[in-house]
This record gives structure tokens, sequence and C-alpha cells, in this order.
């Protein structure tokens, strides 16, 4: 292993009821310094130094599906949690409460799903539930607004205050700035693994979306209804994406939208109405599609770690995609460029993915899915783990790929500024329908629907939703 420092020298306090925030940009060194925190390194790794805490420390990793077990249900996890904490007659209080805490007050419903029948904000809810059952000291906060929508978000800082108030020392690690100013009582800078500074840098401006004219039908999705089990997320959607569109869909989290791109993929067969893709009809599973149609349709996961083979380089997984399903015998050699145009070097790209940070995976599956070639490309909040810099890259190298190849674009999403940079039209999802459409400017100026409303108005990206730009 390199004997290069991922973590140099670093040094700071936390006090009783305060919000730190450490900020930086992706593989700067921010989850190591909270993993190191927790008494944890990677893999070769050597921790030298001193950490003092004052009682017990809770963790919320930055993709709550890796502290989720898919085959247990929510509730009996949360139970079990609290039994290590309170008596036997006290665990159903305790287990609520911290519902209530996390932001998730329809608590006895959520606690006898499994993971998988949760939204990604959700499930990040669920992890702070985890948490917070303990009452710890000090709570490390890895990207706790990853995957939020504007409601959730706003609901999620006044529910960190209130942690904070209760004398817990936060440790928030984020991209967020405009958060990370809300909140922090101390901001800490990180650049390549040391503190150089105690002040918010300020984010890249972004250009809003400017495109020509859709051109022909690339998918037709017609009156698509989908759920989990006997409940129902999706009821009889219907949508038609053009080629050189890019449509942003947004709504609360739980609203149906993973579930709309994960149906559009073939990773979450529909129970009713149909896919066209150009005119060919789709099957609702992706094993009995074709390989073209798998590489027409591309899919970026919202947990990009859970994404990729643990035990294969970063690199090699990468170009694979365009070894299998477009052929290609120089795929390496064009997934090394296309990973190094967006930050990823050969040197890091080259290793197994726990050695990289989350927004470096989070680039390499978005270039993953582009060596396929796709006419539609479907993104799951690609942005949500990346720092300002890394996703105005993430955003430009989109807006080229339509630029050069006409390539159809949806993009789920909770953040207005990208909603506002990349996409030409918008699509509103609440309770599993889409209640308005529209050309984005208008509809972020104008929104007509109580539910496009309360996401506007809390929001506090008034760049973002200023039309002119």
């Amino acid at each position: 292993m390199s004997d290069r420092s991922i973590v140099d020298n670093v040094s700071f306090a936390l006090a009783a009821g305060s919000i730190t925030a450490l900020v930086g940009a992706s593989g700067s060194g921010k989850t190591t310094t909270a993993l190191a925190l927790l008494g944890e390194q990677p893999p070769g790794g050597i921790v030298s130094g001193e950490v003092r805490v004052d009682g017990p420390v809770g963790y919320l990793p930055q993709q709550p599906s890796a502290a989720l077990n898919p085959v247990r249900r929510i509730g009996g996890v949360l139970r079990e949690i609290a039994r290590l904490h309170v008596p036997r007659n006290q665990v159903r209080h305790r287990v609520l409460e911290a519902l209530r805490q996390a932001q998730l007050p329809d608590g006895d419903q959520l606690l006898r799903r499994y993971p998988h029948q949760l939204s990604g904000g959700q499930q990040q809810r669920v992890v702070l539930a985890h948490e917070l059952i303990g009452r710890p000291k000090v709570l490390i906060a890895d990207e706790p607004t990853t995957g939020q929508d504007a409601l959730i978000r706003a609901g999620l800082i006044d529910e960190l205050r209130a942690v904070a108030d209760q004398g817990i020392a936060i440790l928030l690690l984020t991209h967020d700035l405009e958060l990370a100013g809300r909140l922090a009582d101390q901001v800490l800078v990180m650049d390549n693994g040391r503190i150089v500074g105690t002040e918010l840098p300020s984010p890249p401006p972004h250009q809003p979306a400017t495109y020509e004219a859709a051109g022909p039908t690339v998918l037709d999705v017609r009156r698509l209804t989908a759920g989990h089990r006997r409940v129902e997320t999706l009821h009889e959607v219907s949508l038609t994406i053009h080629a050189g569109e890019s449509l942003a869909v947004v709504g609360p989290s739980g609203s149906g939208k993973t579930t709309l791109a994960r149906c559009i993929a073939g990773l979450h067969p529909h129970r009713g109405g149909e896919l066209l893709l150009s005119t060919t009809r789709l099957s609702p599973l992706v094993r009995r599609r074709t390989r073209e149609q798998l590489a027409r349709i591309q899919y970026v996961h919202q947990d990009a770690r859970a994404s990729f083979n643990e035990y294969v380089a970063v690199v090699d997984q990468v170009a694979r995609t365009a070894e299998r399903l477009r052929g290609r015998t120089d795929a390496r050699r064009r997934a090394l460029d296309a990973l190094a145009q967006l930050g990823v070097p050969e040197a890091t790209a080259s290793r197994l993915p726990a050695a990289l940070s989350g927004g470096e995976l989070q680039r390499a599956a978005l270039v993953r899915a582009l060596m396929a070639e796709p006419d539609l490309l479907v993104c799951d909040e690609i942005t949500s783990g990346l720092d300002t810099v890394a996703q105005a890259e993430s955003i430009a190298v989109l807006r080229k790929l339509q630029d050069r190849t006409g390539c159809a674009l949806v993009v789920i999403t909770h953040d207005f500024t990208v909603v506002a940079a990349l996409a030409r039209q918008v699509a509103v999802l609440a309770a599993g329908r889409i209640v308005e459409r529209g050309a984005t400017a208008t509809v972020l100026a104008e929104p007509a629907h109580p539910v496009t409303r309360a996401l506007v108005a809390a929001s506090t990206l008034e760049d973002a939703l200023d039309p002119a730009g």
C-alpha cells in the first residue's frame, strides 16, 4: 500500500451542543477523519494521534443502505437497538420517539416495512433514528441531506439543531455549503487531508439549461402502475420522453420517483401499463431485455457504492459496460480517459471501491453508464454526493453528452439548482401521481400545484428558481 497520507495532522474540538461542519471536495478526507474518530480505518491504513470523547458516539453513514439489513423489517431492528438501552416496557416509546425526532411521524407504518420498500430519504431518516435511540453525546452526520427533498431537508435542519440543543455535539460532513452556513457554529475546510481554513468557499455559478427542441420519441410511459407487496407507489403515470430532452422528476421523499426510474430501467417490475422504447414494447424485467435495449437505457443508481462489486477494481467495472454492451476493445483506455475528465485519476480508478469516496464512486457510476452510449440516461440523485465543483463538472458532462449524441436524460433529484441547470422540462410527483409538468422556468417561477409550491417555498436556492438565470 502507498505511504501517502489520506488525513494529515488534523486537530479540532467539538463542544457539547455545538455543530461543526467539515467541508471539502470529494476525496479530501472528510469521511476518513470521521471514521478515525470512531476507531476505524481504511484497509492497511495506520492511524496515529488521540481522540477523547465523553460518552457514546453515533454515526450516520453517507449511504444509509450500508447500515440497514435488507432481510429484516425496520421495526425489528429498531426494537433490538432500543432493548440495549432501555427496559422492555419502554422499548416502543423509545422507538417511536426516535422516529419522530428523525422526521418520521408515521412510525407505525414504517415499522412493518423492509429497507427496499423505503425511498432513499426515508432510509436516511431511519438510520438517524437508529442512532438517536442510544442518545449519543456526539453525532457524526455524513452528508445527512443526501437524497432529501426540500421539505424534509428543512425539517432535518431544524431537527439537527434540536438535537444539538439537547447537549449533543454534532460533526457535520457535507458538500452542501448552504446547509453548513445555516447550521454550523464552526466550519472546518479540508483539502488533501488537511484543515486549510474556517470560512465557507463560494460555490461555482450554474448556468440555466438551454436546449433546442426535442427530437423523436425515445420512451413512451403509458399508465404505469407499480408498488411493493400490497402498497402501490405509482398510479397510472404517463410520460413521453424525446431525443435530446432533459426531464427532471421532483417530489417529496417517498412520492415514487425512484420507483419510476427503476421501472424504466427494468429493475422494478410494473404491475400495469406499458413502456415503449421507440415503438418496441419493453419487458418489465431487465433480464428479459435484449442487449441492445440494455445499452439504449442506462440507469445510474442513487447508492453508487452499492452498485459496484467490492472485489473488482473500479476501472474494470466501468470498462466492462462498453465491452459487454457495445463490444468495445479499447474500453479500458476510454474508461480511464473519461474518469480522469471527472477528477478520478488512473491511480484512484485502479483501486477497489472501498478505497474511493462516495463522490468519486458517483462520478465513476456516471462514466460507466455513459460508456454504453445510451439513447436514454436515467440518473437517480447522481449529484447528491458531490461537492459543488464536482457537481458542476458532472452537469457539464451531461450537457456535452446531449449536445454530441442527442441522448435523452431523466434526472431524479431534490436539488432545484440541478433542475434549473440541467432540465428543460420538470415533472412533479406526489403520492405516486404526476401532479404538474411543464417548462422548468415556468414551473419553478409559477408553481401551480400545492406540492410544487411547498417544495419551491422550502428551497432556499433562490438563484436556481430564477428563470432568468
